[in-house]
């Protein structure tokens, strides 16, 4: 009778964009990696943003990575023998893989892994991503901006939202910077308050215009 898996874990690293979250990671997993643990990072395979072999941090931070459009394929990836030999599994920008809840628990519970989790604490609209972790499982969570992080681009403060300045309305947008800011509470509402306004006034001239 085979012995069972030692158990493994999960750590979960949350908070907005720019405030430090994929710096978190790389940290960590190089941490793992120089402690002799076998260590693969995963990131979506839509985000494009600095090419699919590497996860790269806003100021130029990168490490090899395998882009992937769901967490259950890396074990095709690689190899089941490459796969049994990995310790530690960095996954970036989580928030875009639908089954990773599915694949932390049986990574974790079943295989005796570390999974360590990177991503937004909501979407635009500042609302829970419901694929996420629940933090209850994990065995340890950060939520960022630590301080002195992420700032409000209007007035400095510290950031703990993430706001979109552009019109579109779908939920998966990835982008940087030319779409979303970091920014405080007050501006954060105050935006979305302004771009409602721009609407209304939009839709009411398109009206008059008929």
């Amino acid at each position: 009778m085979a012995s069972p898996s030692p158990s493994g874990e999960i750590h979960v690293i949350l908070g907005p964009m720019f405030a430090g979250k994929t710096t978190a990671l790389l940290r960590r997993i190089q941490a793992e990696k120089d402690c002799g643990r076998s260590v693969a990072v995963i990131k979506p395979k839509r985000d494009t943003r600095y090419g699919l072999d590497s996860v790269v941090t806003h100021d130029g931070v990168r490490m090899p990575c395998f882009s992937l459009s769901k967490l259950s394929a890396l074990r095709d990836k690689i190899g089941d023998a490459a796969y049994q030999k990995l310790n530690v599994i960095g996954i970036d920008e989580a928030q875009f893989f639908k089954d990773l809840y599915d694949f932390c628990c049986n990574a974790a519970d079943l295989e005796g892994k570390i999974i360590v989790v990177a991503g937004l604490d909501g979407d635009y609209l500042s609302r829970n991503k419901s694929n996420y972790v629940n933090l209850h499982l994990s065995n340890y969570s950060v939520l960022l901006p630590p301080p002195n992080e992420a700032r409000c681009e209007i007035c400095s403060r510290r950031a703990f939202f993430t706001l979109r300045k552009t019109n579109d309305t779908q939920t998966e947008l990835i982008a940087g910077a030319d779409v979303y800011m970091p920014v405080c509470r007050q501006h954060y509402v105050n935006g979305k308050a302004t771009k409602s306004m721009l609407a209304l006034q939009v839709s009411s001239t398109a009206q008059s215009m008929k």
